[in-house]
């Protein structure tokens, strides 16, 4: 039974979409709401696991957005805030740049991306960024550029589009300003014009993980963190290979979800799929 369990686990915790080759799903909550992405994951591997990497390793906890710049990008990954304590987010080694692997993606409005150093094409490291227009440019081909695309925006493009009604601080704006507080913060949004740990733009990013248990009146406990209004759907087969049936399609509340399967059978695999 311990052995069914963690192959259960191990089927339980792939995120699986609706669409065809399709891949995580990532949460980035702020305060403006949501962003729901899906990541690349076939066609930019490397690029993939090296974030998750940094979102399974607690290294991105309490990050905030540390550049804006409204009609381009909105940048994270860098930094962290605990306290009033800026700390820079502790990188892993550099990947190499995949932007000739797979599928070639564009810096497109609503996609995201590894930051990187000019001249340097293999430098990206736990620095993303959302694009706020087309920014074709960052595709050209040479070292400035080549800027890995590995996902893209399913929900939550309101949010985007706030980000790029921000304004630089000129004195009067009392909410939603872009300061410049000095290297590397010239481009710092803030939510008010105060330098207060509450006013940074803080970016929690989660994944659609899945844990199963068992309920305490008997069967399965499935729990979820569940993509705010889309259509949540939780799966089971007990074949291998698998013929999946619904237990449950619920709206998600971009909130941990939890269903029980009060059947008793032993061998059940468990998925959630997404609607989008």
């Amino acid at each position: 039974m311990s052995y069914l369990r963690t192959v259960c686990w191990l089927i339980a915790s792939t995120i699986i979409l609706n669409s065809a080759g399709a891949g995580t799903l990532v949460q980035f909550r702020t305060a403006f709401g949501d962003i729901e992405v899906e990541l690349y994951d076939q066609d930019k591997p490397a690029t993939v696991q090296n974030f998750l990497n940094y979102v399974k390793s607690g290294r991105y906890q309490n990050e905030f957005a540390h550049r804006l710049v409204p009609g381009f990008v909105l940048q994270g990954g860098g930094f962290t805030l605990i306290t009033n304590t800026i700390t820079p987010v502790p990188p892993f080694s550099p990947i190499t740049n995949e932007f000739g692997v797979g599928r070639k993606f564009s810096n497109v409005y609503g996609t995201i991306a590894m930051a990187k150093l000019g001249g340097d094409t293999n430098s990206a490291t736990s620095q993303w960024y959302f694009n706020l227009a087309n920014n074709t440019g960052l595709d050209a081909p040479d070292t400035n550029d080549f800027f890995v695309v590995f996902g893209h925006v399913i929900a939550g493009t309101n949010v985007l589009n706030t980000m790029n009604q921000f304004q630089s601080w000129d004195g009067t704006q009392t909410s939603n300003l872009v300061y410049n507080w000095g290297s590397p913060f010239n481009e710092l949004p803030l939510l008010h014009p105060s330098l207060a740990q509450t006013n940074f733009l803080f970016v929690d990013i989660s994944l659609l993980q899945i844990a199963i248990q068992s309920a305490p009146g008997g069967g399965d406990q499935i729990s979820w963190n569940s993509a705010s209004g889309l259509t949540n759907i939780v799966e089971f087969t007990t074949n291998i290979p698998p013929v999946w049936n619904t237990l449950i399609a619920t709206n998600g509340t971009g909130a941990r979800m939890t269903v029980v399967d009060k059947s008793q059978a032993r061998s059940k695999f468990y998925r959630v799929r997404v609607a989008y």
